[in-house]
């Protein structure tokens, strides 16, 4: 911690890690055999307005909204790097306009996993600032205006226990990270869900 784009990652614990992982080594194949450059975005927890409904923030705001139990896995001893949607939208489009190049230090020897010989490369995409779960829950809760039934359950097979994001490549890349407080986040994403769903304010 924080997970840097230079660590390897070749021992995947879930099936979900193991299929972002034959995306990037799938990836750098097209790179080297087609010379068709080649980025890898590694999202970390990116929430926010129009997201996901099966991800953690959407599942307890709706389960909270509806006074039905949220699943806190490992007890909710979790930390995760959340990450704005426009924070994750502004960087894809700042590396969208630097395509990468082969890196002619690229060594067999030492080989980078986030460079290569080849038109490729790993980029993180996430906050540097992991926040513990369960300040998310109470920042939904404020929020909302209603506390959380909460129902705690053991860590799922898988899974990890804490997120970070090295973004120092992303911030010499294009010179940002992403920056937005989960409290500006979520009470945008609240703002969003209420509106959506027509709930009263």
């Amino acid at each position: 911690m924080p997970f840097s784009e230079h660590d390897p990652a070749d021992h995947p614990l879930s099936l979900y890690a193991a299929t972002k992982r034959s995306n990037e080594l799938m990836a750098h194949s097209y790179a080297h055999l087609f010379r068709l450059p080649c980025t890898g975005l590694r999202f970390f927890t990116v929430y926010g307005p129009w997201g996901r409904p099966d991800m953690a923030l959407f599942l307890f705001t709706r389960a909270i909204v509806n006074g039905d139990p949220i699943e806190l896995f490992n007890e909710g001893r979790m930390t995760r790097a959340f990450t704005y949607i426009d924070d994750a939208v502004d960087a894809v489009l700042k590396v969208l306009e630097k395509p990468p190049e082969p890196d002619p230090s690229w060594s067999r020897e030492r080989p980078d996993p986030a460079t290569s010989s080849a038109p490729h490369r790993l980029v993180n995409i996430g906050s540097p600032d992991p926040v513990d779960l369960l300040r998310c829950v109470a920042l939904l809760e404020e929020c909302l205006g209603r506390t959380a039934v909460r129902k705690l359950l053991p860590i799922q097979p898988g899974d990890v226990e804490a997120t970070a994001a090295d973004t120092s490549e992303l911030e010499k890349l294009v010179g940002s990270h992403p920056a937005t407080p989960l409290e500006v986040g979520i009470r945008r994403f609240v703002d969003w869900y209420r509106s959506y769903y027509s709930l009263p304010g």
